[in-house]
């Protein structure tokens, strides 16, 4: 091997390395396996799996978004959906009949964050009971939490339009498709967001 091919090899090598480091050290963002031209790959990004369920949709959804079972836990949505968290549904009554009741709290704890194997829902399953003994809520989850500290709440709670955290769908755009990558995220009257 003459000194040129020596020369190419060790560069080549030094490349390698360098490229094989850079993928080993990359950052922890769990938007990294989505960057890019959304329009480029052949199938849209979804986080949880969408609502399947049309008695779900219907009854939970006639009041605030039906949240994607992927969100919480099966203990969690099981404390959710017993019958005195119904009747006292984070200051609401939400009873339902026996037979509808256990239809949807049958498919969201099939389908709860534990059951499935996506990466943020696994980040769900590792939720907590409500505070104070109350209700779980998805706001507080941990991982939640920490997704949405850097936003100013002048950008939610002062916010007409959105309000409260709980409010998925105000400022994630495909929410309902259960798609909360960050391209997705359009805050009404700030716009799009990144962190």
């Amino acid at each position: 091997m003459n000194h040129h091919q020596k020369m190419l090899s060790i560069l080549a090598v030094g490349l390698f390395t360098l490229g094989a480091a850079g993928m080993a050290f990359g950052d922890d963002d769990d938007d990294d396996d989505r960057r890019g031209n959304r329009s480029e790959r052949s199938q849209p990004h979804a986080d949880f799996a969408p609502v399947t369920n049309a008695a779900y949709g219907e009854e939970c959804g006639s009041c605030h978004m039906a949240y994607q079972p992927g969100l919480l836990p099966a203990r969690a949505w099981a404390a959710v959906m017993s019958p005195e968290g119904l009747s006292n549904h984070y200051g609401d009554d939400a009873s339902l009949t026996d037979a509808l009741r256990n239809e949807i709290s049958a498919y969201l704890t099939a389908n709860a964050a534990d059951q499935t194997g996506g990466k943020r829902a696994r980040k769900f399953a590792e939720s907590h009971t409500g505070a104070n003994g109350g209700l779980p809520r998805i706001s507080e989850n941990p991982y939640f939490v920490k997704e949405h500290d850097e936003i100013p709440l002048r950008l939610i709670k002062d916010n007409p339009d959105v309000g409260s955290l709980s409010k998925c769908n105000a400022c994630h755009r495909k929410a309902a498709e259960g798609d909360y990558s960050e391209q997705q995220i359009n805050i009404p009257g700030h716009g799009p967001w990144t962190d």
